[in-house]
C-alpha cells in the first residue's frame, strides 16, 4: 500500500516493484529500477527518506527515521531481510546483512558489507569497502576482488528478479 501522509505522497519511479504487503508513506523518493518485497515498511513521515536506483530493500525490512536526520539509500545497495535502518545513510554499493540495525546519523561506506545481525550504533562510521560484523559493529577486514564480484552479482540478481516481478503486475 501507498499512502500520502499529510501533505507529502511517496514519489517513486515508474520501474520500481513493490511486492504485495509492502507499505510506503510520506516523504519518500525511490529510483529505477529499485525492488521493495514483501512486508516492507517504508515511513517517511517525519523526515525524507531518499532511495536510489537498482536498490534491493528484502522481505520484512522496515526503514524510518528521526526528525534530525533523514534516511538516505544510494543506488545499488542491497539491503537483507529483516534489516532495520534508522535515520542512516548507506552508500552506493553497500550490503547490509539480514536482521542488522543500522541506527541514528551512522553512515555506511560506499561498497561496505555489514554482516547479518549486527548492530551499527548512532553515529559510527563504517570506511568504504570494509567488512564489519557483531553487535556493536567492528571493522574486520578490509574487502577482497571476490567479495565486490559478489555483491556486485547479488545487485544485478535483484534488479532482475525485481523487473520479472513487475512484470507480473501489468
Amino acid at each position: 500500500m501507498i499512502y500520502p501522509y499529510k501533505d507529502k505522497t511517496p514519489n517513486i519511479d515508474p520501474s520500481v516493484f513493490i511486492a504485495d504487503y509492502a507499505t510506503i508513506t510520506g516523504d519518500v523518493t525511490i529510483g529505477a529500477e529499485t525492488s521493495v518485497w514483501f512486508n516492507t515498511v517504508i515511513r517517511g513521515d517525519v523526515s525524507p527518506v531518499i532511495i536510489g536506483k537498482k536498490v534491493s530493500i528484502q522481505d520484512l525490512s522496515c526503514l524510518h527515521q528521526s526528525p534530525k536526520f533523514p534516511l538516505v539509500i544510494e543506488d545499488e545497495v542491497t539491503i537483507g531481510h529483516q534489516v532495520t535502518l534508522h535515520s542512516c545513510t548507506i552508500r552506493k554499493g553497500a550490503l547490509i546483512g539480514m536482521g542488522s540495525i543500522i541506527l541514528d546519523g551512522a553512515e555506511i561506506g560506499e561498497g561496505a558489507f555489514i554482516g547479518a545481525g549486527s548492530l551499527v550504533p548512532p553515529g559510527k562510521k563504517i570506511p568504504p569497502n570494509m567488512l564489519a560484523l557483531g553487535s556493536p559493529a567492528k571493522i574486520v577486514r578490509e574487502l577482497n576482488d571476490e567479495d565486490r564480484i559478489d555483491m556486485e552479482r547479488v545487485v544485478r540478481e535483484y534488479a532482475e528478479k525485481g523487473q520479472y516481478y513487475k512484470s507480473l503486475q501489468k
